[in-house]
């Protein structure tokens, strides 16, 4: 298993690709800890897993609040004895205006979140993954950074910045054996996507089938990459066998974009 007894951190666990982050971690062998803002959401999901707390703990978290980013560590040392590897899986897509109309004011919720909370949470974890000798970070980005949609430039730019960030990270961070890496997204096939793309095709008077069909031509695979399988592309970065690598870009798009 890649990552038999190490400790985690997940944070942003939602019902896409957090909750397949989840399941990946604890199939490869992780102890784990979820963090998202939405307590309830949290145990309905540790309920539905039925695994017991030597292996999961649920900690509800806002990662935009430095004392609830060191609850979290703080709970998740006490309950596995340390970090190994901390997954930045947290968004905040922010609002959907053209640049011409918006609000600037606005853009420092996708800021806060995406670039500033995985910062906190990252900082906040330092001691612990220092403490690990051979841990990891990886943070999940957007390929929206790499193609611009229009209305999106707040998303786009905290997802740049998150990069520039992440980079840094493992140019400051290596002398600690700690390794900071990127996950960079495309379409992800799971309930939030599935649901996008229905109500564009309700608009467009087609079917569901016909625009994922439009969506897949554009990816050299054939197909909406699923939610399961880009979890595993992060499970990969935060393991072992990912020892030497660092600073790294993943892109887990199926072929669309190729950097």
């Amino acid at each position: 298993m890649l990552l038999d007894g190490l400790s985690v951190i997940i944070s942003g666990v939602g019902p896409g690709l957090g909750q397949e982050l989840v399941r990946a971690c604890l199939r490869e062998g992780a102890k784990v800890a979820l963090a998202c803002r939405n307590q309830e959401y949290l145990e309905t999901l540790s309920a539905e897993l039925g695994v017991d707390a030597a292996r999961l703990i649920t900690v509800p978290t806002d990662i935009t609040d430095p004392a609830q980013c060191t609850n979290l560590v703080n709970k998740t040392v006490e309950a596995f004895g340390g970090v190994d590897a901390l997954l930045n899986s947290a968004y905040n897509p922010g609002p959907y205006v053209a640049f011409e109309d918006a609000d600037l004011d606005e853009w420092q919720g996708p800021l806060d979140v995406n670039l500033l909370g995985t910062m906190r949470i990252t900082q906040s974890a330092l001691p612990a993954l220092k403490a690990s000798g051979n841990a990891s970070i990886v943070n999940v980005n957007s390929m929206i950074f790499r193609k611009p949609l229009e209305n999106q430039g707040a998303y786009v730019a905290s997802k740049g910045a998150l990069l520039g960030a992440t980079k840094s990270l493992a140019v400051e961070l290596g002398k600690y054996g700690i390794r900071a890496n990127s996950v960079i997204m495309g379409w992800m096939w799971g309930d939030a996507v599935e649901r996008s793309l229905q109500v564009a095709a309700d608009a467009s008077g087609t079917t569901l089938e016909a625009i994922k069909g439009e969506v897949a031509k554009n990816i050299p695979l054939g197909e909406i990459p699923d939610d399961a399988d880009c979890a595993n592309a992060v499970i990969f970065l935060a393991s072992p066998m990912a020892k030497v690598i660092t600073g790294a870009s993943l892109d887990v798009n199926g072929g669309e974009f190729m950097p």
